[in-house]
């Protein structure tokens, strides 16, 4: 069952995402959530959020090819995913990547809440 749940959590954030849906993923990640982009660039929250609201982050589509890798410990666990992201980054054409997302979760007061995303590609 837990495994679902974090399935959908993550399907939950690529939907809210493309919607512009700040404040879904307000609402699902932690306040000290992280992005790591595939450059490296470590975002923060706050930051990340402001980019898809100024459309500095655009995202069209987001596909799930696959989620594997799931660990689940205690009050923490992760997924990782292979998704086909189309957006538009900083300034950057409208391209698609093949992202694999490692995704970290924290389970507070009984809800599970995304703590960190690492993107790289595959």
């Amino acid at each position: 069952m837990t495994e679902q749940i974090l399935k959908e959590l993550f399907a939950q954030v690529n939907t809210a995402m493309v919607q512009k849906d700040t404040a879904s993923l307000e609402a699902i990640l932690t306040d000290d959530m992280t992005l790591t982009h595939m450059t490296g660039y470590v975002q923060p929250k706050v930051e990340w959020l402001e980019d898809i609201a100024s459309e500095e982050m655009r995202y069209y589509s987001s596909t799930n090819e696959a989620t594997y890798d799931i660990v689940i410990d205690g009050d923490r666990a992760s997924l990782t995913s292979h998704d086909l992201v189309e957006a538009s980054i900083w300034g950057s054409a409208r391209n698609t990547w093949r992202l694999k997302m490692k995704v970290d979760f924290v389970q507070i007061d009984g809800q599970w809440y995304i703590s960190k995303q690492v993107a790289s590609t595959y």
